[in-house]
């Protein structure tokens, strides 16, 4: 029984030395020693973090910069597809005119050859002639709106730059 007495006391005494211990770990911390070195190393890094936010600043900037550039060049794209998509469907509508030209010019030759010429052989071939000379004028306006396209933006900034 004294032996489970004194182990009680033993540990008691240890368990009060460990609370002891705790509390001086929680309530004080060590006291920083600052020296010459650990100032020069404070010194560094608040430089380094400095030089970091400048680069992250700067990264920033170009980031943006390259995203205006990017939608810019998307929004011209786009653009010129759109002028594309529409001088192909031109060149389309001037071709088919310019067979259907040839075609009338083909019939009013035979009927020429064969001293046959009909009047509506004579009415088609205007026609066509007409169509395919506003088709050439549609593709040429169509032209002209991509130049158009392509002065616009210059034309702007040179009223900025004056």
């Amino acid at each position: 029984m004294t032996d489970i007495k004194q182990m009680e006391t033993r540990l008691s005494h240890a368990l009060d030395r460990i609370s002891a211990a705790a509390g001086k770990l929680t309530t004080a911390p060590a006291p920083v020693i600052e020296d010459a070195d650990s100032a020069k190393l404070r010194a560094e890094l608040d430089a380094e973090r400095a030089k970091t936010a400048q680069l992250t600043e700067r990264v920033n900037a170009v980031r943006q910069r390259q995203d205006s550039s990017v939608a810019s060049l998307e929004r011209r794209l786009a653009r010129m597809t759109e002028q594309l998509d529409l001088q192909s469907l031109e060149m389309l509508r001037l071709k088919k005119a310019n067979s259907k030209l040839i075609e009338a010019n083909r019939q009013l030759r035979e009927g020429h050859e064969a001293q046959v010429i009909e009047p509506s052989a004579i009415n088609r071939s205007l026609v066509a002639e007409l169509e395919a000379l506003r088709a050439e004028r549609a593709a040429e306006l169509a032209e002209m709106e991509d130049v158009l396209g392509e002065l616009k933006p210059l034309m702007g900034t040179g009223k900025q730059d004056a």
